[in-house]
């Protein structure tokens, strides 16, 4: 490697204050800066990750900069053949989001005082190097280059949970290495932004940024190897699910070896800053497993979600185990309508945190499709695009919004086109920031359904649901728009699925289910659904109420439920163009029409 220097980045004030002979990074001190992150245990990136950056880096030393394009990281690093095509393949561009995240943590934790930070700028593939502080440039500056090829390049080991201390038998071991293999692979496959914390709180500087969620290790209650190995598992295996939700921030503790007091949680998660605690306890026996788990706000101290749940107890299937209920709990506090983003949004938060509460009332929004509240949650959202434009999240929510505006017909029929290419504008925005982004996805596949794109439209939510089994949004959309099509066979499946994972469904995962049961003939059924839907959201629940009522002869039901159908004007005003609109068969809007029909025929008598 030849010995160059590197003028540090534009404007950093500290470089002049250090003075002229410090003012140039050498490549020496950025060599040694990089093997400093690659053997940090701190430094949680996975093996290509780490080649990525050493590639990178080396390549800007030897005056390649030029090269690094996505192309030749892919030949180079992930071993792609000649007929690459990066916009067939993302593999670099994700890689490279997650190598930035990798970064980010290990600079907000143990690289905090490194002298010399690398970062690798949005858009761009090459690395920028610069001085962190005065004092690091000037103590740089005295200390003497480390040569680097006498330097032995390791690779840290996965990291480690708390030890234990008896010795299992051979049997038992088998068992524990497969658990924990298995469950640490899960985890640093998945996790681009793993923090192992040992009570160090992000720096003071860092700027707020969406809720942060604390995830302390599972406690066996009872001394038997099982539950402990099931512990270990359960919460490795929790953290590596709950990272492929968006939405938050995640960190985890590899403290806590021993038992821990009710409040140590609460002030460890207070002095990291972060918003919400995830508490949980194993306990095994003969006969079955049971997990509990907390979700507890850090500030209030307060306990804001907690499931028991029972198992079979069956030592060949603890693997099984630990990844079902680590889904399952991932579901209740990750998810679009989970148990974070619901405490969250039902509290204040700070003007830094405007973006973020903006998608939050998007999400919100979209539970009851409220017409009053629809015109003031675009202005955020287009506010927030401008004022964030990188952020993919909004970018999926505005295009959502303006497919509403289309097909509810909230600006009239004439703007329907007009609204339907704003949504696949701003969807494709948002998946071309974060190609991996479920909510993007489901964005994009919606706006492609509603522009009768439907093939596209299902690739893509397959795709979310490959991203995130565990996400019962994903589910309930892409089941509402099978079932709207006519493929109930599919749909109503996976709506049951998307209902079963939701503490508070919203009302639309209820509506393909009762045309399903009208279509049966099934209208008593039919009627229970539809009141769920209806409690939930306005317009067309009522719909669905006033055609079962019609069926079942309820004549003063019906007639209630049409009288609040009526105060949704879209719809009341031209129900067959409002199902078109969004998709419907022939088969359903001849049947709602039918049953609405029959339901205003029978309270005109």
């Amino acid at each position: 490697m030849r010995d160059s220097s590197l003028s540090p980045a534009p404007g950093n004030a500290s470089t002049d204050v250090a003075g002229r002979e410090a003012a140039k990074i050498l490549a020496a001190d950025v060599s040694v800066e990089l093997e400093r992150i690659l053997s940090s245990p701190h430094f949680q990136a996975s093996e290509r990750r780490r080649a990525f950056l050493r590639f990178v880096v080396d390549e800007t030393l030897a005056g390649r900069a030029e090269s690094l394009k996505g192309y030749t990281i892919a030949l180079a690093v992930f071993r792609r053949d000649d007929s690459f095509d990066p916009q067939a393949d993302p593999v670099v561009r994700l890689e490279a989001r997650r190598l930035r995240r990798d970064l980010d943590s290990y600079y907000m934790d143990a690289g905090q005082k490194d002298p010399i930070r690398i970062s690798i700028p949005k858009g761009s593939y090459v690395p920028n190097f610069e001085w962190h502080n005065a004092q690091s440039v000037a103590a740089s500056a005295r200390e003497p280059a480390l040569d680097l090829d006498l330097q032995q390049r390791s690779t840290p080991a996965a990291a480690k949970s708390a030890s234990w201390t008896s010795k299992p038998s051979v049997s038992r071991k088998a068992l524990a290495a497969a658990i924990s293999a298995a469950a640490l692979a899960a985890v640093i496959a998945t996790v681009p932004a793993w923090l192992w914390l040992a009570g160090r709180a992000p720096p003071a500087s860092a700027p707020p940024r969406e809720p942060a969620v604390l995830v302390m290790p599972f406690e066996a209650l009872n001394p038997g190897e099982n539950a402990r190995y099931l512990a270990l598992g359960l919460s490795q295996e929790l953290t590596g699910n709950l990272f492929r939700f968006a939405g938050f921030r995640l960190y985890t503790s590899a403290t806590g070896s021993g038992q821990l007091s009710s409040e140590e949680p609460l002030e460890l998660g207070r002095s990291l800053g972060v918003s919400y605690v995830v508490n949980g306890s194993v306990q095994t026996s003969a006969e079955e497993v049971r997990v509990t788990t907390t979700v507890r706000n850090a500030a209030r101290g307060e306990i804001v979600w907690a499931r028991t749940y029972t198992r079979s107890s069956d030592p060949r299937s603890l693997m099984e185990t630990q990844q079902e209920l680590a889904g399952e709990i991932a579901t209740a506090i990750g998810q679009t309508y989970g148990v974070v983003k619901n405490d969250f949004n039902s509290n204040q938060s700070p003007k830094s945190m405007e973006s973020y509460r903006c998608v939050l009332r998007a999400l919100g929004y979209r539970r009851t499709f409220s017409r009053a509240g629809f015109d003031p949650i675009l202005q955020c959202l287009e506010q927030t695009v401008q004022r964030d434009p990188e952020y993919s999240d909004a970018w999926a929510m505005l295009g959502w919004l303006h497919a509403d505006a289309g097909r509810l017909g909230y600006f009239g029929d004439a703007s329907l086109n007009k609204e339907y290419e704003k949504a696949l504008e701003a969807t494709s925005r948002a998946v071309s920031l974060q190609p991996n982004n479920p909510l993007a996805l489901k964005a994009l596949a919606a706006a492609y359904h509603f522009t009768g794109r439907y093939a596209e439209s299902d690739r893509l939510s397959r795709q979310a649901i490959e991203l995130n089994p565990n996400d019962p949004d994903v589910l309930a959309q892409f089941g509402w728009r099978l079932s709207i099509r006519g493929n109930f066979s599919e749909g109503v499946p996976m709506l049951n699925r998307a209902i079963e994972r939701t503490v508070n469904p919203p009302g639309w995962y209820f509506h393909m289910i009762a045309i399903d049961l009208l279509l049966k003939g099934e209208y008593q059924q039919m009627l229970g659904v539809a009141e769920k839907a209806s409690m939930r959201d306005s317009g067309f629940g009522q719909l669905l109420v006033a055609v079962a009522n019609g069926e079942l002869g309820h004549r003063a039901a019906a007639q209630t439920a049409l009288e609040r159908m009526a105060d949704y004007k879209p719809l009341a005003d031209d129900p067959a163009g409002f199902l078109r609109r969004n998709g419907a068969s022939d088969q359903v809007v001849e049947a709602l029409v039918a049953g609405l029909h029959k339901a205003q025929s029978l309270t005109s008598r």
